[in-house]
């Protein structure tokens, strides 16, 4: 065929060019084998040396061939290919220009041309895509294989490393197309095909997934820029928007690509109505549809929101059209419109030179994007309070709307979502950082200049109505005018403290002349005074007009003014020409004020406004930010890391603006440091490092300085935790060396009196120190004969506060956790003649008999730091013991010589004997603590030590007769047990660790006289440190323990001192750890301190019996109910405490569940429980643990069971209210109907009733549609009990031809019948051991009859066995 005398047509797909078309239509001839493509390539090459671009007229054969053999011919055929048509298009390209200019082409040779732009183009298309996906294939099984080589392995596929190659692919393709190539078609119009064959391979381009990848961002713009010039130069806008629609649906790596083009299109290519019409194709979606297509949506959501951030000036003009969206399902649709509107704001609507116009669109928006921080979906919610952030942090956000959306944060604290909460926060902040009052934001710093500034404001708007007042004034018009003002000042008046009025009402004045009185006030604008005045009138006037009728409500207050003010016309006349003309005679001296004068005046008036209202805004700001402070707080404590992070950042910036409250957050955030998640400890670290760390300073000492001060402020007032979290931070900044030497310098020279500084501040110093040496010993441990020095020096008085600083932070040089069996070093001590020990015993036995209440807590922290440093410690606190007992002897005898012998015996003074039992509980405690920990932890080691040797020194014969080792190996640590015990070798004097041991026995006695004998030794702090003592003595003995836990119980429930009944819990506490089996029996007791009136006692039983469960060192009972009341006790910090008690006893598998029905039981009865409120918080707290659909369904088969058993209306209520608040699922509304004999006849009752109503609410939210008819079924069977009792729901079974689910009477008889009553567990005058309960045969029917008389609620014995056997299924 000749070249001149066919036409090609571009085919839909690659066979049709083998079939016969029309007339003339090129056909391909044959497909060559694979063997003869590299030859007829090569005879191409010839060809198109010669003939140029026109080659492939005769030659397209070959290259069709290849195109059809692609995936067999060899990677070097292909590659060799791709560089020759590349050549033959860039020839063509070149070539056409000229050709296109020359009007004498004959229409044979535009035919040509023609034909072979088409062959060319279609040619190396077809090769690029196959290349394509020859190379997305090969993507695909990297993606599963992985690992490294996928580069090596896509170039042995392909021959060449093909994304390199796709750009000048598609930069050349674009090059021919930006030519006028349309004169070469008939009437100058360019087949569409041939544009759809262009652009088509731009879109099969970016389907692929890794287009979206950096690496790919030439291929992405050279894509751009040849669909640019398709649009521009050949109407491809249609077609481009329908395949941006369908592409958005079906890929979702493509928005972030599209938008890249789009807006390349419009800034580089003119085309901005290409973004209206993909805009209008996405506002015409059906919204309903959407909701079902997430992907479209996802695709469509993303698009707008990044197209909204790089053109949003040309998405406005569509914003109208995607409003739709807003009212549909679809979240993510909603969340895509509001962003875009945010954008429009953030770059659009922004600055004070909008116009009319702009100024009411940006108001609809953020009027629409408040609305929707109220939206149903928690997602839109957050997505809002993250928009109104970047708003706020560009500060594009109009004043006027300030107080508006900060209170809208503050609202979506109170958020079920976390991730509102969390927005909400990060908010607030973005407000507290960008905030355009005040660096400083205290409400009460700012009460007194906007009450000082509105006064002066008051007064000048005064002298301008009275200089300006014209002769005559409707007093409509006038009352209409100073209206705004009045309101103003009333609403502030109500606001602030109220103040006693200046103005008096005599009693001689009457009602008429107390209204002249405040019409004058009115009029001068005095309103201040005229409110007061009124106020008083409307209390003395109270039957007289227009008094008589006032309403409490500003607005029947601001009725009342206007009543006098505008009143009979002839009056008020009266009143204004009485009195104007004297005010402005008075204020205002000239009689026609000068125009400049006026014009300062209103100059200075217009200021004035805007400073009241600036101090206005700021005022009402701090509010709201301290308002929110205390809801903020709250969630320090939550279980999302993320959140609890927030709060702490948010606290940080509170700090840093000066809000006063902000310190109780700092403090709060301290705990957070022993936090499990890594992230919140860091936060914590984070937080104090930007508080404390980094202080403002002009030299490296002033710094110091600085930050040493901030320090020693969080240490006052500060508790024993606040404290150990401070030191474990400051640990943590000493390790990481962030805390310079130049504060640790200053530290030294305040401790040691070189710096001027009080007695406050430098025991400061010294608790800084000890802390800073947790993390670095040396810091104490090269200075400490200067801290003996120091804090422990011979002046008298002694200061025993810094003195017992000076022993803690000795005590951070050495490691107070018990030795290792691997240690091989001796753990470090000092030794007995050490000066530190010396002055510790001095001052020990100089203080004793000095009635000074420091000296218990140092004698306390004194004999700790010598068992934990001394070497022989025992030696020393028995000589610190015998010097005291001595002083005490000597006061005793020095009393029965002096004392007369008719006279009552001699007494020691209280405070004599409170201190030697304080000191001999203390040593008897540590000595226990020494043995068990050091001791013992040494004999280890040194066994350790020489079984290690013996094992080096025995020889091969040796170690065979293992028995005989043994038995030597004992009979030598036998051999050198009293060397063992003193440590280093020295051995204890046998009539040292006799007289230890006898003082010791000797006030054991003393200690029990004095706890047997409250009458006798009456005095409160005795009283505490003989129970103390006792209690410490009794950590030693188990026989004697055994013997004085009668007494210890009875002094922990009879004691009229809260402080002996709280030291008292937490040494039964202790001893409940040692000596359990001892203490289990007196459990009970231990349960009913959590009821003490005593707040202290109630807060110290909380944490005590928290401890206990935890552990598993108690048996938690039925008694747990009464830490579930510590859940609605008044203070907050104990309820805080019971729930953070639950919280972690729900991780601890089953135990809430097994406890829930004795808890339900002891609340709900009349006797001792509950009232009906307190118990609905409490379960609802309870219940919320149960998560376990098996769970669940348990708890209702039981809860319905206990419907039988309840005898009064509440306990209805009750267990009515604990079903409604379980989560319930289709198999639970099966165990409810089952069991709806039980409840049935309690429906009359309306709270019974509303609470299964709001069962059959949650039941149906989640319901699917075959289960709708069993809730339908349960409603009618509730609304017909409901109306008609038990009857109605005969009637209605009997109309279904029913009554398969009613129950048999012996099943619930038999339920009954196993009922065991609870015994009182809070006996005044019984202390004994309650016995175990045991399991007892059934009993005769007749007995079970009995049991049914008990009215209260209770739960039968064999069901905690039912929950037991639910466990192990």
């Amino acid at each position: 065929m000749s070249p001149h005398n066919f036409e090609f047509h571009l085919p839909l797909s690659p066979e049709e060019l083998l079939k016969s078309g029309g007339v003339n239509q090129y056909v391909v001839q044959e497909v060559l084998p694979i063997k003869h493509l590299s030859s007829q390539l090569r005879a191409f090459q010839s060809a198109f040396r010669a003939q140029g671009p026109l080659a492939i007229l005769e030659h397209f054969d070959t290259v069709y061939s290849i195109l059809h053999h692609f995936r067999s011919i060899d990677p070097g055929l292909k590659e060799d290919t791709l560089e020759f048509l590349k050549k033959v298009v860039s020839r063509h390209s070149q070539e056409l220009p000229s050709i296109l200019d020359n009007t004498a082409l004959s229409g044979s040779d535009r035919s040509a041309h023609l034909n072979a732009l088409k062959m060319n183009c279609y040619a190396l298309i077809r090769l690029l895509e196959s290349f394509e996906n020859l190379s997305s294939q090969t993507n695909f099984i990297d993606l599963d294989i992985g690992g490294k080589g996928k580069k090596a392995r896509a170039k042995a596929a392909l021959g060449f490393d093909w994304e390199e190659e796709r750009q000048p692919v598609l930069q050349l393709l674009t090059q021919l197309l930006q030519l006028d190539i349309r004169h070469l078609w008939n009437h100058s119009v360019i087949e569409e095909e041939f544009v759809s064959l262009v652009t088509g391979c731009c879109y099969r381009l970016l389907e692929n997934p890794t287009i979206s990848l950096q690496k790919n961002r030439s291929t992405k713009e050279a894509i751009a820029h040849l669909l640019g010039v398709a649009l521009v130069r050949y109407n491809h806008m249609l077609s481009a928007t329908v395949k941006i629609i369908q592409m958005l649906q079906h890929f979702e790596h493509l928005p972030s690509v599209l938008v890249s083009a789009v807006s390349l299109w419009a800034a580089d290519y003119g085309m901005k109505s290409i973004v209206g019409e993909i805009v209008r194709e996405i506002g015409q979606k059906c919204p309903q549809e959407l909701s079902k297509d997430t992907a479209g949506a996802k695709g469509f959501a993303a698009f707008l929101t990044e197209l909204a951030e790089r053109v949003p000036a040309l998405l406005m003009s569509s914003m109208c059209i995607l409003l739709d969206h807003l009212d549909g399902e679809n979240y993510m649709m909603r969340n895509a419109v509001l962003a875009a509107m945010a954008e429009m704001v953030l770059q659009v609507l922004n600055g004070d030179q909008l116009e009319e116009s702009a100024r009411e669109t940006r108001d609809q928006f953020l009027d629409i994007l408040q609305a929707h921080g109220h939206d149903v979906n928690s997602f839109v919610r957050s997505r809002v309070l993250q928009l109104f952030t970047r708003i706020v942090q560009q500060k594009v956000l109009p004043l006027t709307r300030f107080q508006a959306v900060v209170a809208l944060a503050v609202g979506r604290l109170a958020d079920k979502s976390v991730l509102v909460c969390k927005n909400a926060i990060q908010l607030l902040a973005s407000f507290l950082a960008n905030n355009p009052f005040s660096c400083k934001l205290s409400d009460t710093d700012l009460a007194g200049p906007l009450q000082k500034e509105t006064e002066k404001l008051q007064e000048m708007r005064a002298q301008r109505r009275a200089a300006a007042a014209p002769a005559a004034l409707d007093p409509e018009e006038e009352w209409e005018a100073m209206l705004p003002e009045l309101k103003s000042t009333l609403q502030q008046l109500l606001k602030l403290p109220r103040e006693e009025a200046d103005e008096q009402i005599s009693d001689a004045e009457t009602v008429e002349e107390v209204k002249g009185r405040i019409r004058q006030l009115l009029a001068r604008a005095s309103y201040k005074q005229a409110i007061i005045l009124t106020q008083e009138a409307t209390s003395r006037f109270q039957e007289s007009e227009p008094f008589s009728h006032t309403e409490p409500e500003e607005n029947g207050f601001l009725d009342l003014l206007g009543i006098i003010f505008k009143g009979p016309a002839a009056s008020t006349e009266g009143s204004h020409g009485d009195t104007d003309p004297g005010l402005t005679g008075s204020k205002d001296s000239p009689s026609v004020p000068e125009p400049e004068g006026s014009q300062r005046n209103d100059e200075a008036l217009v200021k004035q406004e805007m400073l009241v209202q600036y101090l206005q805004d700021a005022y009402s700001f701090s509010q709201k930010i301290t308002g929110a402070i205390g809801i903020i707080s709250k969630m320090m404590y939550e279980n999302t890391t993320t959140v609890v992070q927030e709060v702490i950042e948010f606290f940080v910036m509170v700090f840093q603006f000066g809000v006063p409250q902000a310190l109780f957050g700092v403090r709060r955030m301290l705990p957070l440091i022993w936090s499990k998640e890594p992230g919140v400890r860091e936060a914590v670290l984070n937080a104090y490092r930007q508080l404390y760390l980094s202080p403002k300073g002009d030299s490296a000492r002033a710094k110091a300085q600085a930050l040493i001060q901030n320090l020693s402020l969080l240490l006052v007032d500060a508790s024993v935790g606040t404290i150990q979290c401070l030191e474990e931070i400051l640990c943590e900044f000493v390790q990481k060396d962030e805390i310079k030497p130049a504060v640790i310098q200053m530290l030294w020279e305040r401790a040691t009196e070189k710096a001027p500084c009080s007695p406050l501040e430098r025991c400061s110093s010294v608790v800084l120190l000890g802390m800073m040496a947790r993390g670095k010993p040396e810091i104490v441990g090269s200075n400490l004969d200067t801290l003996v020095r120091v804090g422990l020096g011979e002046a008298f008085p002694q200061d025993y506060r810094l003195a017992q600083q000076v022993c803690l932070a000795i005590a951070n040089i050495s490691d107070r956790r018990k030795p290792s069996l691997g240690e091989r070093h001796p753990p470090f001590r000092l030794p007995q003649e050490h000066r530190l020990f010396e002055r510790l015993q001095e001052l020990v036995t100089k203080g004793f008999a000095h009635p000074d209440p420091l000296w218990i807590p140092f004698k306390e922290v004194a004999v700790t730091l010598t068992y934990q440093l001394a070497e022989g410690p025992e030696v020393i606190c028995a000589q610190m013991l015998q010097g005291c007992a001595k002083q005490a002897l000597e006061k005793l005898e020095k009393g029965t010589t002096e004392a007369d012998p008719k006279e009552a015996a001699p007494k020691l003074p209280t405070f004599l004997l409170m201190n030697l039992l304080s000191l001999a509980g203390d040593v008897a405690l540590q000595q226990l603590v020494h043995l068990e920990q050091a001791v013992s932890g040494e004999l280890c080691r040194r066994r350790v030590l020489r079984e290690e040797q013996e094992h080096r020194t025995k020889g091969p014969k040796e170690k065979i007769n293992k028995p005989e080792a043994c038995s030597s190996g004992t009979a030598s640590s036998d051999s050198t047990m009293e060397e063992e015990l003193g440590l280093v070798g020295a051995t204890a004097d046998d009539t040292e660790a006799e007289l230890i041991r006898g003082i010791c026995e000797k006030e054991l006695l003393d200690v029990d006289a004095v706890c047997n004998s409250p009458g006798l030794y009456s005095n409160a702090e005795l009283s505490a440190a003989a129970s103390l003592a006792l209690g410490k003595f009794c950590m030693i003995s188990a026989p004697f323990c055994d013997s004085q836990l009668r007494l210890l119980f009875t002094m922990l429930e009879k004691s009229s001192l809260p402080t002996v009944r709280s030291n008292l819990m937490v040494a039964t506490g202790d001893l409940a750890i040692r000596f359990p089996n001892l203490v289990d029996p007196w459990t009970p007791h231990l349960y009913a301190r959590l009821r003490d009136p005593a707040e202290q006692v109630r807060k110290t039983a909380g944490l005590v019996m928290t401890h206990l469960i935890l552990k598993d060192m108690v048996k938690v009972k039925g008694q747990v109910s009464e830490m579930a009341v510590l859940l609605i006790d008044p203070v907050p910090q104990i309820a805080a405490l019971a729930k953070n008690f639950f919280n972690e006893l729900s991780h601890k598998g089953n135990a809430i569940y097994n406890l829930l029905p004795d808890i339900i039981s002891r609340l709900s009865d009349p006797e001792g429980g509950v009232e009906e409120e307190p118990f609905h918080t409490i379960m609802k707290q309870l219940l919320s643990y149960i998560t376990k659909d098996k769970q669940t369904e348990s708890l209702v088969e039981k809860l319905c069971q206990r419907f039988r058993t309840a005898r009064t209306e509440r306990q209805f209520r009750d267990l009515a209210y604990c079903m409604a608040q379980l989560p319930l699922t289709e198999r639970g509304l099966h165990k409810m109907l089952d069991n709806f004999d039980c409840f049935g006849d309690k429906l009359l009752d309306e709270s019974v009733f509303s609470a299964f109503l709001s069962v059959v609410g949650k039941l149906r939210r989640g319901a699917k549609p075959e289960g709708k008819a069993i809730i339908d079924e349960f409603e009618q069977k509730l609304r017909a009990c409901h109306t008609r009792g038990m009857d109605g729901m005969e009637e209605l079974e009997g109309g279904h031809g029913g009554g398969q689910r009613a129950l048999s009477v012996k099943k619930p008889s038999a339920a009954v019948s196993r009922l065991q009553p609870l015994t009182s567990v809070d006996s005044d005058n019984d202390f004994v051991t309650p016995k175990p309960r045991r399991a007892k045969p059934r009993r005769p029917l007749t007995q079970q009859r009995k049991s049914q008389r008990k009215a209260k609620v209770v739960f039968s014995s064999d069901e905690s066995s039912e929950d037991a056997n639910f466990q192990r299924r």
